[in-house]
């Protein structure tokens, strides 16, 4: 851990002693840039618990914090074999599920709360609802829900951690927050959850920046507001790299 965030945790403890059963939270940065570069990085999401029991910060609490974000539409197909070939046959849209996925905990989120509790927050990747879907069938469009989350856990944007919060004392705790170079670029939030007996008794909700910077963002910027001449650039880059290439490797006759 790095002196800028024991610093900034001891802050955040501080602030958490205004009333009993509270949580104060925090992100060790709340913008990320993706240069060509980028491999991907962690963030830390630190906080505290006050409680009018130290000893039961840890004990009777728990924590569930939730890195998420922006919503996007996904198209999951369904192949089948037709003569011995596999061709697609069914698809399916889904807008709203999160483009990125991570959750953490202190213990299994079973544990922590009931199956009403978990889905109402969207807590765990089974608890993952589209805000729409191309069918009016729950029971058709299942499959292809349950299809889109295991690709993006393969991926390696959806993830589920049930023992990733690590409790420094009584109070503190941290999580670190793998942010894989394939995430896509938008606002993101980091939720953090504490709950007690079952029931969540405080939360906060802090933004995260995901953008491009340096000339990818300039070529970004360019191709979505001048679609027209990035096209036309693009074509004429192409016929003179061509005919450069034409010129450069052109056999003596």
């Amino acid at each position: 851990m790095t002196r800028s965030i024991l610093a900034a945790m001891l802050v955040v403890l501080a602030a958490s002693g205004a009333r009993a059963d509270d949580l104060v939270s925090g992100l060790s940065q709340d913008q990320i840039q993706i240069t060509s570069s980028y491999t991907g990085t962690d963030i830390v999401v630190f906080g505290a618990i006050q409680s009018a029991d130290p000893s039961a910060a840890s004990g009777d609490h728990d924590i569930v914090v939730v890195v998420r974000g922006p919503g996007a539409e996904m198209v999951v197909r369904r192949k089948v074999r037709v003569a011995g070939v596999w061709i697609n046959r069914d698809a399916m849209t889904l807008s709203g599920l999160p483009a990125y996925y991570f959750v953490a905990s202190n213990r299994p989120l079973k544990d922590i709360a009931i199956d009403e509790t978990r889905e109402r927050y969207q807590l765990g990747l089974e608890t993952l609802e589209p805000l729409s879907e191309s069918t009016h069938s729950p029971a058709k469009a299942e499959p292809f829900r349950l299809a889109a989350i295991r690709e993006r856990a393969r991926e390696g944007l959806y993830r589920e951690t049930p023992t990733a919060v690590e409790f420094l004392s009584y109070s503190l705790f941290r999580v670190r927050v793998p942010v894989p170079a394939t995430v896509p670029r938008g606002e993101y939030t980091a939720e953090v959850y504490l709950f007690r007996d079952g029931s969540v008794i405080s939360a906060q909700t802090t933004p995260l920046y995901v953008d491009q910077a340096g000339l990818e963002r300039k070529v970004f910027s360019f191709a979505h507001g001048e679609p027209l001449l990035y096209g036309l650039a693009a074509v004429l880059m192409a016929l003179l790299l061509g005919w450069l290439a034409s010129v450069v490797f052109r056999q003596p006759g």
